[in-house]
């Protein structure tokens, strides 16, 4: 049992699963210079002194590599893609929809694609190229699972699950919650460590998690907005309300009922979610919650999200942008009548 940062949890269970199966390998932009970062955030650092012949430079090229990745997944080999920000995967959107996704699917069965596209996301100072949610573009995407690790000790396994199913996976990791060192530390990181076990484990798709048990009111959030969910719910628990706060870890499969027994519990939700509110993951999850699941709700859903604008780059204006402990709170007090 070791605590790692997320960043230290996907370096080491990428290294175990290359390990483990000689068909793995990387693939992206400088993830294996020596000297280097390791990628854009340490995830793959000192990797290249181990497998020296698994970890593949390429150019700045999001749909010439992510075609790469994808002819040799065709192949039998099991590639993952790092995208050194997520936006970048509008480059390798073609390939990302119109192949990785619908290979299977066009082939019968018969052709599997088991590709691995990394790709950090969330607002972090670097303007509004670098700081999109990119899961809220890939979610109606049918063929492809999305997750998203809040912690150190989903991150390994979420990956391993990843890299050992035959079908497409996109994991998306927040830059704040990597807990990078050094030249990639970043302002307003959170701690997402964990102790991670020893043993081999995996973590499912489609099974959500409750992060903390309330009676009151169900609070919806993944990556960054879950951790300050969970100071939210620390803070309202101050004033009497107890919210129960779940992670999703898993966009696609969805546990759905996890969240409807929850939502029957307490009678109240509010979702949150870093990127734009307009058709984003919110809006998917309460329309749903609204066809299968109304007669369990007291009030309506609330949601929060940012603004439908680009991300700001000034930092009074991102604070603004992204949404707070502070409007997660007040959000919940609404709801609840408080």
């Amino acid at each position: 049992m070791k605590r790692l940062s997320i960043a230290e949890a996907l370096r080491e269970a990428i290294r175990g699963e290359m390990k483990r199966d000689p068909r793995v390998f990387c693939i992206g932009e400088d993830i294996g210079i020596c000297g280097g970062w390791g990628g854009a955030f340490t995830v793959t650092l000192g990797l290249e002194q181990e497998f020296p012949d698994r970890l593949i430079n390429t150019p700045i090229s999001e749909n010439g590599f992510t075609g790469v990745a994808l002819g040799a997944a065709l192949m039998g080999l099991r590639p993952i893609a790092d995208v050194q920000y997520s936006d970048f995967l509008f480059c390798a959107m073609d390939q990302m929809a119109n192949q990785v996704a619908k290979m299977r699917y066009m082939s019968g069965g018969r052709l599997t694609v088991p590709l691995v596209m990394r790709a950090p996301v969330g607002v972090t100072g670097r303007g509004a190229q670098h700081a999109q949610n990119m899961e809220t573009f890939f979610l109606p995407l049918p063929g492809v699972k999305i997750v998203c690790p809040a912690t150190a000790y989903d991150a390994v396994g979420l990956l391993r699950t990843a890299v050992r199913s035959d079908d497409p996976v996109m994991i998306f990791e927040h830059k704040l919650l990597y807990g990078s060192k050094g030249a990639r530390a970043e302002s307003g990181a959170v701690d997402a460590s964990s102790e991670i076990p020893d043993e081999d484990f995996t973590v499912p798709f489609g099974k959500a998690v409750v992060r903390r048990e309330g009676k009151d009111v169900t609070i919806i959030a993944h990556l960054l907005m879950m951790h300050r969910s969970l100071q939210a719910a620390a803070l309202l628990e101050q004033e009497g309300i107890h919210a129960e706060v779940i992670d999703p870890r898993s966009l696609v499969p969805f546990d759905w009922t996890t969240i409807k027994a929850s939502v029957a519990k307490t009678g109240r939700l509010v979702i949150v979610e870093e990127s734009p509110k307009r058709s984003g993951v919110g809006a998917e999850i309460a329309a749903t919650l609204a066809e299968e699941a109304m007669e369990s709700l007291l009030a309506p859903i609330k949601r929060v999200a940012a603004p439908n604008t680009p991300a700001p780059f000034a930092p009074p204006m991102e604070h603004f942008y992204v949404p707070s402990v502070e409007r997660i709170a007040a959000a919940v007090r609404e709801t609840c009548g408080a």
